[in-house]
Formats: structure tokens, sequence, C-alpha cells
């Protein structure tokens, strides 16, 4: 096995521990989402209104962040399959890409 090859397959089991990483992230963002909405229609004082507005904002921003750095990971390891040959690897679902 060439030299170039053994980096692009260690780069690749590389990608796709991040791809796992980003899509456990991105599960538990969908999660808190659902979580701070739930809380939002359950509360009835406007200062915990106002709290629960900003923390679905912030929620949202973090999932938007998620996201665009998961299509950015996509975009890489079809990159390095197609410069480097290299089969396997990240095996990016388009789910969350919805």
């Amino acid at each position: 096995m060439k030299q170039g090859q053994r980096q692009g397959k260690k780069r690749a089991r590389v990608l796709s521990l991040e791809h796992q990483e980003l899509k456990a992230e991105i599960d538990w963002i969908r999660h808190k989402m659902e979580s701070v909405r739930s809380q939002f229609e359950e509360v009835v004082d406007p200062t915990l209104i106002d709290c629960y507005i900003y923390e679905l904002k912030a929620v949202q921003l973090r999932y938007q962040f998620l996201l665009r750095r998961f299509k950015l990971l996509e975009k890489v390891c079809a990159a390095d399959y197609e410069s480097q040959n290299v089969t396997g690897g990240c095996n990016i679902q388009h789910e969350y890409l919805v």
C-alpha cells in the first residue's frame, strides 16, 4: 500500500469519527430544542417567557452551526475520496441536511 493511500485512509477514519461526533451532537441539540420549546409553552411568567425565547434562539443558532459543519465535512470527504481514490470512511447520511 502506498504512503498516500495509508494517509488517506487514516484521514477518512478521522473524518468518520468527526462525523459520528457531529451526528451525536446534532441529535442532542435537537432534543434540547424540543425540550426548550416544551418548557416555553408551559410557562406563564413574562420573565421566564423571555428567558426561554433567548434560550431557544441560542439552541437554534447552535443547531445551524452544527449543520454547516456537517455539510462542510461532507464536502471534505467527497474531495478526499475523489483526489485519493479512498473507499469507505465517512458514510455521511443526508438526514441532517434536509
